[in-house]
């Protein structure tokens, strides 16, 4: 991967510039993925999660609400399930 980025930093192709600064910034948390397979996607998941539940829930009032609705949509369907 090092050795592309240099390639098209070198080139002309400027349609790469942003993904290569991207790249840049996050080398360590990339590599480490094919490293370790450690990856932050079930934090950015349940983040994802809670976001939406927000929107949904316009009007909630209370934090306690938030968490109870948020276990629900990560656990409430295993008692649906026979």
């Amino acid at each position: 991967m090092e050795k592309w980025s240099a390639k098209v930093e070198r080139s002309t192709l400027a349609c790469f510039n942003k993904f290569l600064k991207t790249l840049r910034n996050h080398w360590n948390e990339i590599a480490s993925y094919f490293d370790k397979r450690a990856s932050s996607g079930f934090v950015e998941g349940i983040n994802n999660k809670l976001k939406t539940i927000t929107r949904r829930s316009y009007g909630l009032k209370r934090v306690d609400s938030l968490f109870r609705r948020l276990w629900l949509d990560l656990n409430g369907y295993r008692y649906f399930i026979a």
